[in-house]
């Protein structure tokens, strides 16, 4: 454990936001206040972290889907790398309103663009004017960029991961519409009751940020494999 709680340490997790930030319901994660600023309390959160960790576990074994979340500048590369490389869906750029809630109405919009990419690939745009497949293009690339990490997504998954609940409110709204279980690296100034599965820690920091999806990784890849780590 004490191994664990130093490289969250040495990833900077346990720096909060400031005092005046402080959701009550992070309250009993913290150690103390130095210059206005809390510190976290990482013994606090290593049995979270581990309940969090077996649930990504439990999810690979069983074969389900993790949705990766995380728009902020400090996670938008990891998140994307991270669920790129365990083969599961994403959203880096922006969050779509209606991407769990009226999933059916956005595969139509991937449908849409995989057909337009087709039909650019055989030329089948040829036929349209220079400024109509200008138009095209920029419609694409809009598309592109909202659904790129959610393309190969056929239903809504079983669960999400989060960086920074807060910030990400709108998708953990619908998740918890849908009744999708949020797995989320929270900061100080969230409502930890408003994720199942929180970890109170640095969620603004690229190196804890990238501690932590190290973690879900590994936890996921053991799930698959049926290691125990």
């Amino acid at each position: 454990m004490s191994t664990q709680i130093d490289k969250m340490f040495e990833a900077g997790a346990h720096y909060g936001y400031s005092k005046s930030r402080r959701h009550p319901s992070t309250s009993a994660y913290i150690f103390s206040t130095k210059n206005g600023i809390d510190i976290i309390n990482l013994e606090k959160i290593v049995t979270p972290f581990e309940t969090a960790m077996a649930e990504i576990t439990r999810l690979a074994a069983s074969g389900k889907t993790i949705l990766f979340v995380g728009t902020k500048a400090e996670a938008r590369q990891q998140i994307t790398e991270t669920a790129l490389l365990l083969g599961m869906p994403y959203v880096s750029e922006r969050w779509v309103g209606g991407a769990l809630t009226n999933f059916p109405e956005i595969k139509k919009r991937i449908t849409k663009l995989l057909d337009l990419r087709k039909q650019k690939e055989e030329g089948g745009l040829d036929k349209y004017t220079k400024k109509e497949r200008l138009l095209i293009d920029r419609e694409m690339d809009d598309m592109t960029k909202n659904f790129q990490g959610i393309v190969g997504m056929n239903r809504a998954p079983d669960a999400i991961f989060v960086i920074d609940p807060k910030k990400e409110h709108i998708a953990v709204t619908e998740a918890h519409k849908m009744g999708i279980p949020v797995i989320g690296i929270l900061n100080t100034d969230s409502n930890t009751k408003q994720v199942e599965f929180p970890i109170v820690a640095n969620d603004a920091s690229v190196s804890s940020i990238g501690f932590f999806l190290a973690q879900v990784k590994d936890a996921y890849t053991s799930g698959l494999t049926g290691e125990k780590k």
